[in-house]
C-alpha cells in the first residue's frame, strides 16, 4: 500500500500546528515594552487610570437595560416624519 503525496505534507502542517497554535493561549501577566509610554489621562481627569479602571466599561458604553414589556397593543401616535416613499 502506498501512501498518496499529500500525506507528509499533511503530516508536517499537523505537526507544526501542534507546536505553534499553544503559544496562542499563553497566560502570561502583560508587561509594557522598554521605552512605552503609559496611557496618557483623560482630558479633565485628575490622574491616569489604571489597568482595571481601563477594563471595566463606562456607563456610556454599556448602558443600562430599559425592559418595558408591553402587556396590550396601543395606537400609535402620529409621527411627522414616517413619511410614504416618493
Amino acid at each position: 500500500m502506498t501512501m498518496p503525496r499529500t500525506a507528509p505534507l499533511i503530516a508536517a502542517a499537523a505537526l507544526t500546528a501542534l507546536v505553534v497554535l499553544p503559544g496562542c493561549g499563553s497566560r502570561q501577566k502583560l508587561t509594557a515594552v522598554e521605552g512605552m509610554k503609559p496611557v496618557p489621562p483623560a482630558y479633565g481627569a485628575v490622574g491616569a487610570a489604571g489597568p482595571n479602571e481601563l477594563l471595566e466599561p463606562s456607563t456610556q458604553s454599556r448602558p443600562e437595560r430599559n425592559v418595558e414589556l408591553r402587556r396590550k397593543s396601543e395606537a400609535r401616535v402620529d409621527d411627522p416624519f414616517d413619511l410614504p416613499p416618493e
